[in-house]
């Protein structure tokens, strides 16, 4: 029987307690038994949504690559595209897996995984970041390129797309296992990547100084200086001046102009920033100085709330000094969740993806 969801009567907040369930279709067919949450939630991993007490969901996160051939289907559709077309358009061109072996400070070796999906050249190399998160999984990466060829094709830029990333957690890595790490996985891929044939940039956690490595393993791996090899480098290595707030720059624009298609004054709008990486920062900034109020930003261990609005920039400090927004002074702590259900004009996602599903 496939199930519609599944209701519970909490006894204890445990996942060990055991709680009263209904398990059934949408017709309200089923049956009622006792289990344990854990042993409930593994059992119902093909749920649309499962519910406890209050009906808040517990979250089933989606397929990202699934969402991105379901959006491809919807707009093939609107646009009568041609089956072999949409055939084409479902798969990647070519998938990259790759393994590389890091010697860590103590002296020890891992290996880590690292992706770089090429999802579509058609209408030139592909583009697209590098992220280096520890959940990372080649689902995600391949959506991730499939939206980047859509966002290349839909803006009219010669470009196909792509992205790429590794499976590790660096906030645990010092800069010198970074580098050793990002240099391994330049020469796993360096056949594949160039200015004329994939174009790497930065993403989620990597930086402008990551780019530089990139550049200069490529280029001592060809034999002369390759600058066009990545974008998103250091300005006096070849980068470009404003690429670091480019994206919050173009989510600024938007803003602007929605707000003046929904009547919004933003002089005193309110916004709520989750995640304050680059993007996320810059985009606090940006709107800040544009007369927003920020009253709450974000990132991966808790947000900052305080309705009379926060300082971007004193924000960023305090982050810098502690390694997190939370608990920057005259303001509340606050949860992601919390906070993406605040009462507020902007809402600006600036973390990974399926937040708001």
């Amino acid at each position: 029987m496939a199930p519609a969801g599944a209701f519970l009567s909490k006894r204890e907040d445990a996942l060990t307690e055991t709680y009263l369930w209904f398990y059934g279709n949408s017709e309200g067919n089923g049956e009622v038994a006792k289990e344990t949450l854990k042993n409930l939630i593994e059992k119902l991993q093909t749920a649309v949504f499962v519910k406890v007490d209050t009906l808040a969901p517990l979250a089933v996160t989606p397929n990202p690559y699934e969402a991105a051939l379901k959006q491809l289907d919807v707009a093939a559709e609107k646009l009568n595209l041609d089956p072999g077309i949409h055939e084409i358009l479902k798969r990647p061109m070519r998938t990259l897996i790759v393994n590389i072996p890091v010697v860590m400070d103590d002296g020890s070796i891992q290996v880590f995984t690292g992706y770089r999906v090429q999802y579509n050249d058609a209408l030139g190399p592909t583009k697209g970041g590098i992220r280096y998160h520890p959940d990372l999984t080649l689902d995600e990466v391949t959506a991730l390129a499939a939206w980047m060829t859509w966002k290349t094709a839909v803006t009219g830029l010669p470009l196909g797309g792509g992205k790429g990333g590794i499976r590790c957690n660096p906030k645990e890595m010092s800069r010198a296992e970074l580098e050793r790490l990002t240099r391994g996985y330049v020469r796993a891929i360096a056949k594949f990547i160039g200015p004329f044939t994939d174009v790497p940039a930065p993403d989620v956690y990597t930086t402008a100084e990551m780019m530089a490595w990139i550049m200069d393993e490529y280029s001592e791996i060809v034999g002369y200086p390759v600058f066009g090899v990545v974008t998103g480098k250091p300005v006096h290595v070849g980068g470009s001046h404003g690429r670091s707030e480019a994206t919050s720059r173009g989510l600024m624009y938007t803003v602007v102009e929605a707000a003046k298609h929904l009547g919004i004054d933003l002089k005193g709008a309110t916004v709520a920033v989750q995640g304050y990486g680059n993007v996320g920062y810059h985009a606090a900034r940006l709107l800040h100085e544009i007369g927003c109020k920020i009253i709450a930003v974000s990132d991966s261990k808790g947000g900052s709330y305080n309705p009379e609005g926060l300082d971007p920039e004193k924000v960023l400090m305090h982050k810098e000094k502690t390694g997190s927004v939370v608990d920057y002074p005259s303001s509340a702590f606050i949860t992601n969740e919390q906070l993406l259900e605040l009462e507020c004009d902007i809402l600006v996602p600036a973390a990974l993806e399926n937040q708001i599903t």
